[in-house]
């Protein structure tokens, strides 16, 4: 069974089991599903009740946070245990163009040239980890939510702020793949 686990799946799959999750939270009456909303959770939980804010009965949301720290916790054990014993497979094309960028080391998900410890307290790391960080909390907060709450929950409910935002993140992420970061990795 674990080696069953341990291979790639067909992207149908994981296709399915996120697409089950939105008529489940439908069926036990939540209507919202995200990554972001948990750190407002956390904040209700730990800062006082004298901001607007955060006055609000977060116990009823306490469902998200479990759904983050099985994020966490998937995450490790996948990491850990059922990490894929084969090669990442990456065209010939996008390693060239990688190694523009200076990134040719593939034995890992993560480039290693960017991903690494050593690379916290560089310029290249001050702008992936920090400036990037920053972006992607302003922009869930910006757009009332993350990705995978407006492209997936809020899309499967036919909410027209969460098509806009989808459509946002989808052109946001074409322009900072193709614009932004060939212009960091060449300066930085």
């Amino acid at each position: 069974m674990l080696e069953l686990i341990k291979q790639p799946w067909h992207w149908a799959v994981a296709g399915t089991l996120i697409g089950l999750i939105v008529p489940t939270l439908l069926l036990i009456g939540n209507k919202k599903l995200g990554v972001s909303s948990s750190m407002r959770h956390l904040c209700a939980i730990c800062i006082p009740k004298n901001i607007p804010f955060f006055k609000y009965d977060w116990k009823k949301e306490i469902w998200n946070l479990f759904f983050v720290v099985g994020i966490l916790l998937g995450g490790f054990i996948a990491a850990q245990f059922l990490t894929n014993p084969n090669e990442i497979v990456i065209t010939e094309t996008t390693k060239e163009i990688l190694a523009e960028y200076g990134i040719t080391d593939f034995s890992q998900s993560m480039p290693i040239q960017i991903f690494s410890v050593e690379n916290i307290f560089t310029l290249r790391g001050f702008f992936f980890f920090v400036v990037g960080g920053f972006l992607v909390g302003f922009g869930s907060r910006y757009a009332g939510g993350c990705t995978s709450g407006h492209s997936i929950m809020g899309l499967a409910t036919f909410q027209l702020p969460s098509l806009i935002a989808t459509c946002c993140f989808m052109i946001g992420g074409f322009f900072t793949a193709n614009v932004i970061l060939p212009i960091i990795f060449k300066f930085i």
